[in-house]
């Protein structure tokens, strides 16, 4: 150990400068600086390099958390990247959106008395710097080899394992029925949280590492797109990642009342709009501007929402969640920017009903209390009779979660086995799926989940790929000419 560590005790926690409330909320731009990088190396000095890392243990991909935040605080950020990037495919992307307070930085052995270090901040610019200083390398197989795998879906899980095969030498083809790469990252995710064109040089990055992109491209049996069975002739095995994207919706009087969307639809028409895209006519009525808004849901997808229309110029904004603001599972660092950005978050209460005519005027809301802890150990909600109150709206916004589409309907393949929660069913130690040779991974298999544990279930199976390939396949490897 260095005597760079252990700083915690003399050095108070700091995080990369923010940017003032009414100057974000002008702009879809990021909302927190860089690090300097004497913050940088400050910061990473305050890790106490304990005996049990557990901020490695919290962390999904099990990332080397400590090693990489010595090296950063001894200014070897080469190696610190190294270090960063053997477990993580995309580190950038983590230290911007990972809900750090709740994995990494939450487990911190420090924070009882001293807070924790800031491990996304460091990842991020050790990360940004390394892109900066052109340490990050396309992938070059030392091998090539002729089987190819077929990757449904160019979201992190379908990136993760494409880089992963790739630098095994296989022939990886991404499909996507999208234009762009990156699924939620690009289109889910606003700007303020994660601005295009990181997840832009990621592409880049894989497509000059041999990775073949196959971009609106559906799986399916609906006209010009491919067939699954098609898709499986092509390639010696498949990695199913498409994620989730069926939004859940919610009934009750009004529900169908114009003016009431759904989250990702309205996030998708406002990441377009920020691209630059041509928007349909339905797409260009999906703005906040001039209107009262209201947000149905407490998770990150409602977050994104909230402060999305803050951005959009609402009139008002307001957050409806069914439980308090200690059982909201959004991030409460992102609870805490969308206050300071203006949103009004209306705890313990639930919609019961939509007003209006044609278009949406308001939501009829009830009072919820908290009862005793339910089987799954929260706290049960009850209704509090009488207690029913109105919200003026003229758009809500239903962000209520995700769940699988009917894949096997959709491809035309009812063998392909389902869980009853409707993801695809695997086996947890190979990630196959009912059918030989079809693997799946990510949100499709766990259900809606974040990007981290998308990441690591792409990386895994990757693994699970290559396995079965050379147990099952004959191997053709040649190796690379230059």
């Amino acid at each position: 150990m260095t005597e760079s560590m252990l700083k915690f005790v003399s050095v108070a926690q700091q995080q990369p400068e923010k940017r003032t409330a009414p100057a974000r909320k002008a702009d879809f731009n990021e909302i927190y600086e860089d690090f300097k990088p004497q913050e940088a190396t400050t910061q990473a000095s305050r890790c106490s390099q304990c005996g049990v890392p557990f901020c490695s243990v919290g962390c999904p991909l099990g990332n080397n958390i400590p090693d990489w935040l010595m090296l950063t605080a001894n200014n070897r950020l080469e190696e610190a990247y190294e270090i960063s990037s053997a477990t993580n495919t995309f580190p950038e992307i983590c230290g911007r959106i990972c809900p750090q307070d709740r994995l990494c930085e939450g487990s911190c052995v420090i924070e009882p008395g001293f807070e924790s270090v800031t491990i996304g901040a460091v990842e991020r610019y050790v990360t940004d710097t390394a892109f900066e200083k052109g340490w990050v390398k396309p992938v070059s197989p030392v091998t090539e080899r002729s089987e190819s795998v077929g990757i449904v879906g160019a979201g992190p899980a379908g990136l993760a394992a494409a880089d992963r095969l790739r630098s095994k030498g296989y022939q990886v083809h991404i499909y996507d029925r999208y234009d762009r790469v990156g699924g939620l990252l690009v289109y889910g995710i606003p700007g303020f949280k994660l601005e295009k064109d990181i997840v832009a040089r990621r592409h880049k990055l894989l497509e000059d590492g041999g990775v073949i992109f196959h971009m609106g491209q559906g799986i399916g049996e609906a006209e010009g797109e491919l067939s699954f069975a098609e898709l499986r002739k092509r390639h010696t095995a498949v990695l199913v990642a498409t994620g989730v994207y069926k939004s859940r919706d919610l009934g009750g009087p009004g529900a169908g009342l114009k003016g009431i969307e759904k989250a990702l639809d309205y996030l998708t028409a406002s990441n377009r709009r920020s691209l630059g895209d041509t928007l349909t006519d339905e797409a260009k009525g999906l703005d906040a501007a001039g209107r009262n808004v209201v947000v149905i849901g407490g998770g990150d997808t409602a977050m994104d929402c909230v402060r999305t229309a803050i951005r959009q110029g609402a009139k008002s904004v307001k957050c409806l969640y069914r439980r308090d603001k200690a059982n909201m599972p959004g991030s409460a660092r992102e609870v805490k920017n969308a206050e300071e950005e203006g949103v009004d978050f209306v705890w313990l209460a639930a919609p019961e009903a939509f007003l209006g005519d044609e278009t949406v005027t308001g939501v009829r809301a009830v009072r919820m209390r908290l009862g005793q802890n339910d089987a799954s150990g929260r706290q049960a909600i009850e209704a509090v009779d009488g207690s029913s109150f109105t919200i003026e709206a003229d758009l809500v916004i239903k962000a209520l979660g995700f769940d699988p589409e009917p894949l096997p309907k959709l491809w035309a393949q009812p063998a392909l086995s389902v869980s009853r929660w409707g993801t695809l069913a695997v086996k947890s130690d190979t990630f196959m799926t009912s059918l030989p040779g079809v693997f799946a991974a990510g949100d499709i298999v766990r259900g809606a989940s974040l990007v981290v544990w998308a990441i690591r279930d792409g990386r895994d199976a990757a693994d699970c790929i290559d396995k079965w390939i050379e147990e099952n396949a004959p191997v053709s490897v040649a190796a690379v000419q230059g």
